[in-house]
């Protein structure tokens, strides 16, 4: 099962951070949801490096999870090259991530 079928998720950023936030569609879920997505898994299927700084913040009554990934837009949206600048294709290939 793929994450997309049990969430949504939009990010944002602010300089050279971006942040990813997964909503769940159902509060029974959040078990199971909030011991997937840990930093290091969310970092593994993005492909970041291990050292990668990634907060994640749990929001348990809405329920969702805000993952802030530092470092993560190539310095930012006003100085990357990069074809994503502002890291809005982070969310979908987050909800890509196959669960157990």
């Amino acid at each position: 099962m793929k994450l997309h079928e049990l969430a949504h998720a939009r990010t944002g950023d602010k300089g050279d951070i971006s942040n990813i936030a997964v909503i769940l569609y159902r509060a029974e879920d959040w078990g199971r949801i909030s011991a997937a997505l840990t930093p290091a898994s969310v970092a593994a299927h993005l492909g970041l490096p291990e050292e990668q700084k990634i907060d994640r913040y749990a929001l348990p009554q809405l329920p969702a999870l805000n993952f802030v990934i530092h470092g993560a837009l190539a310095g930012g949206v006003t100085r990357s090259l990069a074809i994503d600048a502002h890291g809005k294709c982070l969310a979908s290939v987050l909800l890509e991530m196959e669960l157990d």
